[in-house]
């Protein structure tokens, strides 16, 4: 059984693979040679007549467009919502897992292996501008700095230490979310505490591994403004607010343990954050207290978005959706006439969500009338990404 696995990755790698029983009866052939393999880093990400029709992790609009990212560096857009897409060029294979545009035009995307992109152009050409092997050298040597100037911090030795693992292990942690204030400050945000800023719309990027409230190297999922603040929401219960005196990202007191994806303005000084199975935690003061609120949602929640008209939307990785029109207080289930499995939602414009899923890019009208319930099969009025 382990060898058939192991045949059977080769194969899906692209390996030829001869069978004892095939080499047996063949001729003798002379060796073939070495494949080159191009690191998915240095390989621009193939173009697929498909690709809008694949597995869709991120999905923003951008004033009449829209923009989704995924695997393997494939990034399309479209001009008419949803009916037709296009791929986009990009410069790295790497899976791309967030995109955000803070105007029409210049935007990022952030993906594994420490990738960042940029586009000035509204998502039609991209350009790299950080990975992971660039990071890692960056992070080190801001550490050595510091550690340098303060050799008796404790703390300081430990995130210089983990620095020096992330060096060793080579740039393979994924950067998870993305949002900037305007087209020149931003953050990204990732994996094991990774976290970078620029002030310059990406040209420089400068690590704020020592800017967080993160002893235990916690992964970060999201980054989002709320309530008049910045917020990021991670691993095991970890809620961060920034700090703009101290320059700093200081813990806030959430009573939960289990993983949080998602941050989501209430408005005012309402704050939510969401994850595993179902749990939404919201705060009407900043983010000082929290209380749990019933999402009327099973199963993880993946995404959530604040509409023009300010109601909130979340949605579980089943597809199934709640929404909200009184801050996050209480939520309400929304029948669709096709339910499918999500990744994100965001306001697609005139009353419509785009969600991005497996299969591509979902536009729908929750208002329109549904067939079934969300989680079963039913005729749809939404049109998948492509189709």
């Amino acid at each position: 059984m382990i060898r058939r696995a192991w045949l059977l990755a080769l194969v899906a790698c692209g390996i030829p693979v001869v069978c004892a029983s095939q080499e047996s009866k063949a001729p003798a052939k002379a060796a073939a040679a070495p494949v080159a393999v191009t690191d998915v880093l240095d390989r621009p990400a193939q173009m697929s007549p498909l690709a809008a029709r694949r597995l869709m992790q991120s999905v923003a609009r951008v004033g009449n467009r829209l923009v989704a990212v995924g695997p393997r560096g494939h990034i399309v857009v479209s001009t008419d919502g949803g009916a037709s897409w296009k791929q986009a060029p990009v410069p790295v294979s790497s899976d791309l897992t967030a995109v955000y545009f803070p105007s029409d035009k210049n935007g990022w995307a952030v993906g594994h292996d420490g990738v960042v992109l940029a586009t000035t152009d509204g998502g039609e050409t991209w350009t790299k501008q950080l990975d992971g092997r660039a990071a890692n050298g960056i992070l080190l040597k801001h550490l050595e700095g510091l550690a340098r100037d303060d050799p008796a911090s404790a703390e300081l030795k430990a995130l210089l230490a983990e620095a020096e693992r992330f060096m060793e292990q080579g740039p393979d942690k994924p950067f998870l979310d993305v949002w900037f204030q305007d087209d020149k400050n931003g953050y990204v945000v990732g994996a094991y505490n990774l976290i970078f800023a620029t002030s310059d719309g990406g040209k420089t990027w400068e690590p704020w591994f020592d800017r967080t409230d993160n002893p235990k190297f916690l992964s970060l999922y999201s980054i989002r403004p709320a309530a008049g603040g910045l917020f990021i929401a991670g691993e095991a219960g970890l809620v961060l607010r920034f700090d703009p005196a101290a320059k700093r990202f200081r813990a806030v007191p959430v009573d939960y343990r289990g993983s949080l994806f998602g941050v989501v303005d209430g408005g005012g000084n309402a704050v939510l954050v969401f994850g595993l199975r179902g749990n939404v935690f919201r705060s009407d003061d900043g983010g000082k207290t929290w209380s749990k609120v019933d999402s009327q949602l099973p199963a993880t929640i993946v995404s959530g978005v604040r509409t023009e008209k300010g109601a909130l939307v979340i949605a579980d990785q089943g597809g199934r959706i709640a929404l909200s029109t009184d801050g996050g207080k209480s939520f309400n289930r929304v029948k669709l006439a096709k339910s499918i499995p999500v990744t994100a939602v965001t306001d697609a414009g005139a009353g419509k969500l785009a969600f991005a899923t497996p299969v591509g890019v979902l536009v729908v009208d929750p208002a329109a009338p549904a067939a079934a319930t969300p989680g079963t099969a039913a005729p749809a009025t939404a049109k998948p990404a492509g189709g």
